[in-house]
């Protein structure tokens, strides 16, 4: 079900917020980089221009974005239409790699969205908790849960970036289930080039970002198309490095960086703290190389972090109210325990064990060097045979030519980024006194290796040309090398990662039985937003009829409440009640059976049934839909 619609207003919004937050700077002269990086730009306000307004309490609604976004760029029109000329196509040789940069970003594209809609509904859990997150804010137009509500996993107190973002995409999208994979896909796409134009200003060489924007495209361990917070908060972190990047060109570049860096702070909590330590290193070392301090990146640093505190300030009086003791109760939450001020130092090591994370676990060089056609879905590990050697022979280098990191900055920033990451990937492998779910890092760990990589391949490339100098034949010896390095990092890490993300990946293991699953996939032929209520009022129940394109109340007490004393209701009175409700549908899946027994479930099936105040729709082995009559 694509919304052409709201596809465009994706893109509106951000290059929007970009366009109002940069016009005012000195740009690149380049027309595409400019625009494709108002879009990054963009991207990352998003997040915190929605917490800003829910905490006004300013309805999150398309329509307010919408006008948000344009309001300035309407403003710059009117007001120099005149002057106001459309840049003339010239095919340079930046250009001719910025088309190239669209090339990975349309391959990558292609294939997250293959892989995520090979499977009719959504993968593994944490996709379905996003899922009635990112409906209860398209609904209700707010990121903050009602008091008396049920706690929702992925806002309130959990940062709500990602859900805000998409709550506003699902208000003009009739799909949720289509909005979740299609722009969580497309997001983690668009990395692709703002990690390129990062590269590019990071390392100063247009060719060299190129190399390192295809090892990121190519490498299995950089982002998979699981639908969570991570898949923004990582793409986020290469439009603010290109904003910090920018000050040195214009000190103003400080506010749209400030502004990005708070959409990060805001839209996942513990990949911002790791994101934190590596911009952290990047100011620390650029200003002892620099021999100066750098105000503007230090202000751009301190002032996102504290904008970000529009939401923890107001969650840090949540969590010491009804909240405390249900998050702090629980292991998942466990790090949110580091909020309360008494316990800062006394919980880190608690909170922060090296072992943390559902799949962190001790790792081997095999892990490392070889990469798997089969491999975890959320974040797949491994670097490749090809990219291993090659990240090998870059560190070799650097090291042989350790004299030119204190020239070229970038190097020194990006072996410390690469130690760092190494050292948390590998939190269990060291026992390190702590950990920072180590699992979750191989993603970030990434995007070192990339540059490292583009940087060997870069000095490959410079002494083939060299070489054909003295040979006097040009492009033949450099291509050749290029061609084999690109088909070399293809079959030892690319193509396991197309693998890894067309594979069908499996629902989850919340589900009664698979027989269950498929009577949900059914409800696909119900239009889009029915009524259904799951009258065991189990959770997971509501967060799969939400993730089915169906609306169910989980946020209403009484809904939920509802679920728990139905059984001992008339058929007349559940009936009475789900019109009252409005709902059209009323479903009884293997939840229901498990929580009742299957004698129960049976005696109030044929209850309802004889009642004729209930229509069978579906019937399958473990669910029946019935209509209110």
């Amino acid at each position: 079900m694509i919304s052409a619609i709201t596809i465009g207003l994706f893109f509106v919004y951000i290059w929007g917020l970009g366009f109002s937050l940069t016009f005012f700077l000195k740009n690149s002269e380049n027309y595409l980089e400019r625009n494709l990086m108002r879009l990054g730009v963009g991207l990352g306000a998003f997040p915190i221009l929605g917490v800003i307004l829910n905490l006004l309490r300013i309805p999150l609604d398309w329509k307010i974005f919408l006008v948000i976004s344009l309001a300035i760029p309407a403003f710059f029109v009117i007001k120099n239409y005149r002057k106001i000329r459309l840049p003339k196509p010239h095919l340079t040789r930046f250009n001719i790699m910025i088309l190239l940069v669209l090339v990975l970003f349309s391959f990558t594209l292609a294939m997250y969205t293959k892989g995520a809609f090979s499977y009719p509904y959504l993968e593994d859990d944490d996709p379905w908790g996003h899922a009635v997150s990112t409906k209860y804010v398209s609904v209700e137009k707010t990121a903050f849960e009602n008091k008396n509500g049920r706690f929702f996993q992925y806002i309130d107190p959990y940062p709500p970036g990602y859900n805000i973002l998409f709550g506003v995409l699902h208000q003009t999208s009739a799909s949720l289930m289509w909005t979740l994979k299609f722009f969580n896909a497309l997001i983690i796409s668009l990395g692709i080039v703002f990690f390129y134009f990062f590269a590019k200003e990071f390392t100063g060489n247009k060719m060299k970002a190129l190399f390192s924007a295809f090892v990121l495209t190519m490498i299995p361990s950089y982002l998979s198309h699981f639908i969570w917070a991570h898949a923004l908060a990582v793409t986020l972190f290469f439009p603010a490095m290109y904003c910090l990047e920018r000050i040195k060109e214009d000190k103003k570049w400080m506010w749209p960086s400030m502004m990005v860096i708070a959409g990060i702070f805001v839209t996942q909590p513990t990949q911002a703290v790791k994101i934190g330590l590596l911009m952290a290193g990047y100011f620390v070392i650029k200003s002892v190389l620099s021999k100066k301090f750098l105000v503007h990146t230090f202000l751009a640093m301190v002032l996102g972090v504290t904008a970000s505190f529009s939401w923890w300030f107001n969650k840090w009086q949540s969590l010491i109210g009804y909240h405390t003791s249900s998050i702090l109760a629980s292991d998942k939450y466990s790090y949110l325990g580091a909020l309360e001020p008494t316990s800062l130092i006394m919980k880190i090591k608690t909170a922060f064990p090296n072992n943390s994370g559902t799949a962190t676990r001790v790792y081997t060089f095999a892990d490392f060097f070889v990469a798997k056609a089969q491999n975890m879905i959320n974040n797949p590990i491994g670097v490749g045979v090809v990219l291993s050697l090659l990240l090998l022979a870059s560190i070799l280098f650097i090291c042989f030519k350790y004299k030119s990191m204190l020239k070229n900055h970038y190097l020194a920033i990006t072996l410390f980024w690469f130690i760092t990451t190494f050292l948390l990937v590998n939190s269990m492998t060291f026992n390190l006194p702590i950990g920072l779910f180590a699992f979750r890092v191989w993603m970030l760990m990434a995007i070192p290796i990339s540059i490292l990589v583009g940087e060997i391949i870069w000095v490959m490339y410079k002494a083939g040309r060299s070489i054909e100098k003295q040979i006097k034949l040009k492009h033949v010896l450099s291509g050749l090398l290029i061609l084999l390095v690109v088909l070399g990092i293809w079959f030892t890490s690319g193509k396991q990662k197309y693998a890894v993300n067309t594979a069908a990946w499996g629902p989850g293991g919340s589900w009664s039985s698979m027989e269950e699953l498929q009577g949900y996939v059914r409800l696909f032929e119900l239009p889009a937003n029915s009524k259904v209520y799951p009258l065991g009022g189990d959770y997971y129940s509501f967060l799969y009829l939400a993730g089915f394109d169906k609306s169910a109340c989980l946020w209403c007490d009484d809904e939920v409440e509802f679920g728990n004393r139905n059984i001992n209701l008339s058929s007349e009175q559940i009936h009475s009640w789900l019109k009252e409700k409005d709902y059209e549908y009323t479903l009884i899946d293997g939840k229901f059976a498990i929580k009742h027994g299957a004698n129960e479930t049976n005696e109030k099936i044929n209850d309802l049934l004889s009642s004729n105040l209930f229509q069978p729709v579906q019937q399958a082995q473990a669910t029946l839909l019935l209509r209110v009559v």
